[in-house]
């Protein structure tokens, strides 16, 4: 693989294997989710992280996966991001379930010294509460601050420093990533299959609205790109027969040096930046708004939530209830916020 130029996380830190993930572009074919009295068990979730993308971007592009999703599934517009908005300090926060006063990442590039977050993760809860693998895609050199290595978590890492980084390369590699996993031998890494959760970080199209403008045609390529590189993924998934049983998430992190958000420019009441938060799929409702407010902070115990998972500690995550199609089960409301097992914790 050192052809394709890609960064090892574990190298860095602690002179382990890199873990590999790596497609190529398949159309998207989505179907409709079924209903709660004949849906499949969800067993897949996937979870986009975008950059510089915003309501107005759906037609800017345009983003017809993005824009499908919003109209099947259930979304805002009007989510909350966390202070200070850039990259690293959000994306901690996505994992980690906590506000950044908590889990402590104000800066905004990788810091060797100052090691890994100490929270627990939601990538340490998928595999503590039911044995779930996490496959996670960054494509910022600064995300290798959140890139532990853990037994069930494949980190692929890469930036703007590598210039074959693309939207595009990484399909490519997480449709041989795919291929491999589903050969029977695993990939050769931490996970042996398909893993239960994909996060995949798109930053394209904020980068380029960042140096070329929202307004120019670079920014609508990169929209289209981003686009494109969504469906192809979930593309992947409906050919090995998946998408039916998968939910797909999607939330931004937009940031640049400044802390200025750039795909949800927007502020709420409270002063934090207001960006996108949709769902999508198995056991998800359709066409419809979610009304409750909505955190960046809220994905890992709603991801946990779409595979009936519980956690038994507290964190600030909260599982956006609302969205799904089935009250979520008796174990998890007798025991939520009681820090014991049967706490979804929200």
């Amino acid at each position: 693989m050192a052809g394709y130029g890609w960064q090892k996380v574990v190298r860095i830190i602690v002179g382990c294997a890199a873990l590999l993930i790596v497609g190529s572009p398949l159309p998207l074919r989505a179907e409709p989710a079924a209903s709660a009295t004949t849906a499949a068990p969800t067993e897949h979730v996937i979870l986009f992280v975008l950059e510089g993308v915003d309501q107005p971007a759906l037609k800017a592009g345009p983003m017809p996966v993005l824009t499908r999703l919003v109209k099947e599934g259930s979304a805002t517009w009007a989510a909350t991001s966390v202070k200070p908005a850039l990259r690293l300090p959000a994306m901690a926060s996505l994992v980690t379930g906590m506000p950044v006063e908590k889990h402590g990442i104000t800066w905004n590039a990788f810091d060797f010294i100052r090691g890994y977050p100490r929270p627990p993760t939601v990538f340490d809860y998928l595999d503590l509460s039911g044995g779930r693998d996490s496959a996670i895609f960054f494509m910022d050199e600064s995300l290798y601050q959140l890139a532990k290595p853990e037994p069930y978590t494949d980190y692929q890492m890469c930036g703007p420093l590598k210039p074959e980084c693309s939207t595009a390369t990484v399909v490519g590699y997480i449709n041989q990533y795919f291929r491999k996993a589903t050969s029977g031998h695993g990939y050769g890494h931490a996970i042996l299959s398909l893993p239960h959760f994909l996060v995949v970080h798109l930053p394209e199209a904020g980068r380029v609205g960042l140096t070329q403008g929202r307004n120019s045609k670079a920014y609508k390529d990169a929209l289209r790109s981003v686009d494109g590189a969504m469906g192809s993924i979930l593309g992947m998934y409906k050919d090995m027969g998946l998408l039916t049983r998968t939910a797909v998430f999607v939330t931004v992190v937009n940031s640049d040096e400044t802390g200025k958000a750039n795909g949800g420019s927007k502020e709420a009441g409270g002063g934090l930046p207001q960006i996108p938060w949709i769902a999508w799929g198995a056991g998800i409702k359709a066409g419809y708004a979610i009304k409750a407010p909505v955190s960046i902070i809220d994905t890992g115990a709603t991801v946990l939530r779409t595979l009936g998972l519980e956690t038994y500690t507290e964190w600030e995550s909260r599982a956006v209830e609302e969205i799904f199609t089935a009250p979520k089960v008796a174990a998890a409301e007798d025991g939520a916020r009681s820090g014991r097992p049967g706490s979804m914790g929200n």
